[in-house]
């Protein structure tokens, strides 16, 4: 299939107000869709199934599945272009007033951490753009040409509504029993090179991440390495990055390793109760899937054994394992009414400054702002 014929299915299946999602993994050029046959509504309870998963930030809310039983599944080879689509959008000027919110919002955050057991809350705010055309596949290649080492994706449902994003941050990838997670946290603007010095606050925030994860997986996993804390761009950003490997122990419900994470410190806070707690109370918006995750669930993939100059004929062999790879739901959008709802946040200690988590908001919302 090429890629026009591609993007024809997908616009055809939501002029019918059916539910489908596509997307691109990081650095690939194989866009992949998934176009439920139904309008119905499913969720996974124990996260046994097998298809796609959207789920929102509030865990004790259901997480929404595109099964594979009802859904056609298809792929395209696509070329990212250095083209820019227009969408036709300006900004709403119904945002005034949101810097004297977020700011004050900071500022209760940091007094909270410094008169209570929280050590760091994840606080956000959203921005409201008019957009002309309520088309999404425009946007949604500006997107895949614009942030290629991003998981890209455009997810629909008419029960619950239209989403894109381009996320940096994985959530958890899971291969058999092996898994891997990122913890991502800290930001500054790119400015051309990875050399950047980066401030207590940012390594603090950083190592809390980290942390949180090592000793919440510990119950449930063995063999844990994690990799030094590195630097990586993400559009216009960059932010520090750890790498954390182990293989989970015989019989671990993948349940029980979601439950652990999500939401983690990345996007909540420390403790994750206080944290989530103090979000749902102050931020004033209901973030619905923005901070959630989203991603493959129990997927067969063929592996390739390892190649060896001894064994040429174990090369022929192939291992087929269960797969999943989810990804936490940042730098999104919702487009309802006529209107991209950009959804940004940045992690707030006991060091935070409030004019500069405003500042860092206004960065990240340039990343996904530039789309349109």
């Amino acid at each position: 299939m090429t890629s026009s014929d591609f993007f024809k299915c997908i616009e055809a299946h939501f002029k019918n107000k059916l539910p489908f999602v596509t997307y691109r993994k990081p650095n690939e050029n194989l866009l992949k869709a998934r176009l439920q046959s139904t309008k119905d509504l499913h969720f996974t309870k124990n996260f046994v199934e097998k298809g796609f998963v959207f789920s929102p930030f509030d865990d004790i809310e259901q997480t929404i599945l595109i099964p594979n039983e009802v859904s056609e599944v298809f792929s395209a080879s696509y070329e990212p272009l250095s083209v820019i689509e227009d969408v036709q959008s300006n900004e709403n000027i119904s945002n005034e007033g949101a810097r004297d919110f977020h700011i004050n919002l900071v500022k209760q955050g940091v007094e909270a951490i410094n008169s209570s057991g929280l050590k760091k809350v994840v606080l956000s705010r959203q921005e409201k753009v008019d957009v002309s055309n309520s088309n999404p596949i425009p946007i949604f290649k500006n997107l895949l040409n614009s942030y290629k080492s991003a998981f890209v994706y455009c997810w629909y449902h008419p029960k619950v509504g239209l989403w894109l994003g381009a996320t940096p941050e994985t959530l958890i990838k899971i291969e058999g029993n092996r898994f891997s997670i990122m913890a991502l946290a800290g930001t500054q603007d790119y400015k051309g090179n990875l050399d950047v010095v980066w401030q207590n606050k940012e390594k603090q925030e950083q190592q809390f991440v980290t942390d949180f994860i090592v000793d919440n997986l510990k119950p449930s996993v063995e063999n844990f390495k994690v990799s030094e804390v590195e630097t990586v761009k993400a559009g216009n950003l960059v932010h520090l990055k750890t790498m954390i490997s182990a293989q989970l122990k015989t019989d671990t419900p993948l349940k029980e390793v979601i439950k652990a994470l999500h939401p983690t410190p990345a996007v909540c806070g420390l403790p994750k109760l206080l944290a989530k707690q103090f979000i749902l109370k102050n931020e004033n918006y209901n973030r619905e899937f923005y901070t959630g995750f989203l991603g493959e669930l129990n997927l067969e993939t063929t592996i390739a054994p390892r190649s060896s100059k001894r064994n040429i004929e174990n090369r022929a062999y192939s291992v087929t394992r269960n797969s999943t790879q989810l990804y936490v739901n940042l730098r999104c959008m919702q487009l309802k009414n006529q209107q991209a709802i950009i959804y940004v946040g940045g992690g707030i200690t006991e060091s935070s400054d409030a004019e500069m988590e405003w500042e860092e908001t206004v960065s990240k919302s340039l990343v996904i702002n530039s789309v349109l």
